[in-house]
């Protein structure tokens, strides 16, 4: 029997919420928020579709007690109204940074010991608050982190050469923000290295297009949410049937030491394994640059 929560039900966790619903990916479903309006509107709105949706999943919500035997936790809390506001999503560090802590003291009184998938922004910063505030292991919290951006990443340069965007591979690394960078050493088209399909100017080109066009989606719908939300439940997915996938996330690398946007196995176990990449040393430089802004924002809590 899967259970998953979710925490959260602004616009992203109610999307992740429907979605686990109406695809019966989970058994029993646990909806969390502050907002005691929200969750039990969202509550009602999901049970409503019982008779007519496909599967039938339990839906409870503002029981803390039941994540003792959750199997996921999906934390979407946030105030998106920060980040279209500035541009930036550390402009939700401080609310989140105080979220995430509340939360995660809840979390670990649960006795909760399953798998923790972020996507409260700035990520990296609110995954490291989660993980040292509930007490699980590195390999049981990580967060969506660059899987969305590198899939931005993947739609432009696909589009770009009339090319289905799961026929590229590559990642975007870093920071879920202004210091993410499209490592273009990694990219490859039906083959071929980006190397031999695009000049120096036009990666910088491309490189700027996933981060502007989060926010041009911000700013037009005032948030983001189905990008963002199929991303999650992709993950959710790969822990549940341990896939193990090669993907991007929100990890803990021991490199930059601390959660960043990274390559990794995931699996049953959360993170499997870290999957260490051969960057060009201008892409090293770039990542311990994310890293440190990362870090600075964190320090201003401890």
């Amino acid at each position: 029997m899967r259970k998953v929560a979710v925490i959260g039900l602004g616009h992203v966790g109610a999307t992740v919420a429907y979605t686990i619903f109406t695809h019966g990916y989970a058994d029993t479903l646990v909806l969390l928020d502050k907002n005691q309006a929200k969750v039990e509107a969202e509550y009602n709105d999901l049970r409503d579709t019982l008779a007519r949706n496909d599967y039938y999943v339990k839906v409870l919500m503002q029981d803390w007690s039941q994540l003792k035997d959750t199997d996921i936790i999906i934390t979407a809390f946030g105030d998106i109204a920060a980040t279209v506001k500035t541009g930036d999503r550390f402009g939700e560090f401080n609310i989140n940074a105080r979220n995430a802590q509340e939360v995660g003291k809840k979390i670990q009184a649960t006795g909760f010991s399953g798998i923790l998938i972020n996507i409260s922004n700035p990520c990296d910063a609110i995954s490291t608050i989660l993980q040292e505030s509930t007490g699980l292991s590195k390999a049981q919290v990580f967060g969506t982190g660059t899987f969305l951006d590198t899939a931005r990443m993947q739609r432009i340069v696909g589009e770009k050469l009339n090319e289905d965007p799961k026929n590229v591979e590559g990642f975007v690394l870093g920071e879920h923000g202004a210091s993410q960078f499209t490592a273009w050493s990694t990219v490859r088209i039906n083959g071929k290295s980006a190397d031999q399909l695009f000049s120096k100017q036009e990666e910088t080109i491309l490189s700027d297009q996933p981060n502007k066009n989060s926010m041009k989606v911000a700013a037009g719908k005032g948030y983001t949410s189905y990008a963002i939300a199929t991303c999650a439940v992709r993950l959710m997915l790969a822990v549940f049937s341990n896939a193990r996938l090669f993907a991007p996330t929100s990890v803990y690398l021991d490199e930059v030491e601390t959660y960043i946007g990274y390559p990794a196995i995931i699996g049953k176990n959360g993170i499997e394994k870290v999957i260490k990449l051969e960057l060009s040393p201008e892409e090293k430089e770039k990542l311990q640059h994310s890293a440190t802004i990362i870090k600075q924002h964190i320090a201003q809590i401890r």
